[in-house]
């Protein structure tokens, strides 16, 4: 049986809406992550999701959401032995940030 992915998962406010200055670009929705640096507590994202219907929804500025970073178990060591890896420089392809809310 294959292990679960580890995961930590962020509250987040939707800052702004950027409009494309391409048509055929999509939009982009600035997420400030709380507890991240503040520095790097922003992010930018494709202004699209899928409802539980299956139907393209967009965020609106304001909105309350959560940033899920997800590893698969081979990508990740224990924090009491991170300080030995810390300098390998390596970064796993497994890290998937996932921005999931709903407009309140």
């Amino acid at each position: 049986m294959p292990e679960k992915p580890v995961a930590t998962t962020l509250p987040a406010t939707v800052q702004k809406i950027i409009p494309s200055h391409d048509p055929a670009l999509p939009e982009k929705a600035e997420i400030a992550v709380e507890g991240a640096d503040e520095l790097y507590k922003e992010i930018r994202i494709e202004n699209t999701l899928t409802d539980a219907q299956g139907n393209e929804v967009k965020l609106k500025p304001g909105a309350q959401v959560e940033v899920t970073v997800e590893a698969d178990p081979d990508a990740v060591v224990p924090k009491s032995d991170s300080s030995k890896t810390a300098t390998s420089g390596k970064s796993s392809s497994a890290h998937q940030e996932k921005a999931k809310g709903t407009a309140k």
